[in-house]
């Protein structure tokens, strides 16, 4: 499997773990998806807003702040990589409607291209 793949799979483990317990310790990158979630979280209220924060899967807010990261902050990887990722992550770690509703968040944050 792909290194890059297999480092996103832990860094969504972190911020998964980091959601009952906040205190866990994180690598660098979950570090600083999680000093950003006042920015990411309502990019995903904004797109979804049927959709409570407490009610979306952990795993899947876990991939979304992931993705948001990387598409909005970051900036390094190009923005349909990301998304991919993304849904591909939802598809192995989520339950069955993650990957659908990742890539519907995702897709309406890039469409707006002001974002990115």
């Amino acid at each position: 499997m792909d290194k890059r793949h297999n480092r996103r799979i832990k860094i969504v483990q972190e911020l998964f773990a980091a959601t009952y317990q906040p205190s866990a310790k994180t690598s660098e990158k979950a570090t600083l998806v999680l000093k950003n979630i006042s920015t990411l979280d309502p990019q995903i209220v904004k797109v979804a807003p049927k959709y409570r924060l407490e009610k979306v899967a952990k795993v899947d807010l876990a991939i979304l702040r992931l993705a948001l990261y990387e598409l909005l902050i970051e900036k390094k990887v190009p923005p349909k990589v990301v998304i991919n990722e993304a849904v591909e992550l939802g598809k192995e770690l989520g339950a069955e409607k993650s990957a659908a509703f990742i890539n519907a968040v995702l897709g309406k944050i890039f469409d707006n291209k002001d974002n990115l």
